[in-house]
């Protein structure tokens, strides 16, 4: 019996690849934390005493601290996990809203990723786009996409669900037709 590596997992299943978005997803929260921690240290404007100013400083560090913790949970415990069986997208949004896509490998048809712009190139991010018989999965924001869209096809290539780019690879009835003409 496989070890169980996420609560969701099947009991014969085996995970083979876990990755998360990546940490630039937070960059909202940290500007919004700095201007709290910012203004931290107004009181001290209004009375310039050290009292004021430290205790505004701390409570801006707090208020800030509430603010990226309530972020990092969102980025820690949203993870995209391809397993033997499927590919499942767990997305958590702050401490109470958990949602789970679950999408079989075998309908899986196509894996494309895209890096567009400076930031995405420089940062090292981007998108992913799992296409299905039924629609399209799209995962914004991951870090290292090239990599990890690399690593999804080739394990489903290895299992047999995707197929090869090249329509003449392994089909050896069209190679000896054209070696005919």
């Amino acid at each position: 019996m496989p070890q169980k590596y996420f609560e969701d997992q099947l009991d014969d299943e085996e995970m083979l690849l876990l990755f998360r978005k990546h940490p630039v997803v937070m960059r909202k929260e940290l500007i919004i934390a700095s201007v709290l921690l910012l203004l931290g240290t107004l009181p001290s404007f209004v009375k310039p005493e050290y009292s004021y100013f430290f205790g505004g400083l701390g409570i801006g560090f707090l208020l800030a601290f509430l603010v990226m913790f309530y972020a990092w949970i969102g980025w820690n415990f949203s993870v995209y996990v391809v397993t033997d069986q499927r590919i499942i997208q767990i997305k958590q949004k702050g401490f109470f809203k958990r949602s789970l896509v679950d999408i079989s490998l075998d309908q899986v048809t196509m894996i494309n990723y895209e890096i567009h712009g400076m930031q995405e190139t420089l940062l090292g991010f981007g998108t992913i786009t799992i296409q299905t018989y039924v629609g399209e999965l799209i995962i914004r924001d991951v870090h290292k996409p090239r990599k990890i869209q690399k690593e999804i096809t080739s394990l489903l290539r290895e299992r047999g669900y995707l197929k090869s780019s090249n329509p003449y690879v392994g089909d050896s009835s069209t190679s000896s037709e054209s070696e005919d003409k």
